[in-house]
C-alpha cells in the first residue's frame, strides 16, 4: 500500500485523501476510506475510528 510498488487503488485513495498529518502513506493497517458512488473519496479514517463515527459521515452523504 506504500512505496513505489503500491497498488494503483492505494495510490488513488492516498492522493485523494491524505492523512491528518498531510502525509499520503498509510501508517497502519485498518485505515479506512469512504468512497462515493461516483468513485470520489469522501473521507479517510484512522485505524481507531469506530463504525459509529464512520456512520455519522456516511449518513451525511446518503441521497435524500
Amino acid at each position: 500500500m506504500n512505496g513505489e510498488n503500491a497498488s494503483p487503488i492505494y495510490r488513488f485513495l492516498k492522493a485523494a485523501a491524505p492523512g491528518d498529518d498531510g502525509q499520503e502513506d498509510i501508517p497502519w493497517n485498518f485505515t479506512k476510506f469512504l468512497v462515493g458512488p461516483d468513485g470520489q473519496v469522501i473521507a479517510r479514517f484512522a485505524p481507531p475510528t469506530t463504525p459509529e463515527q464512520i456512520e455519522e459521515v456516511l449518513l451525511q452523504h446518503l441521497p435524500t
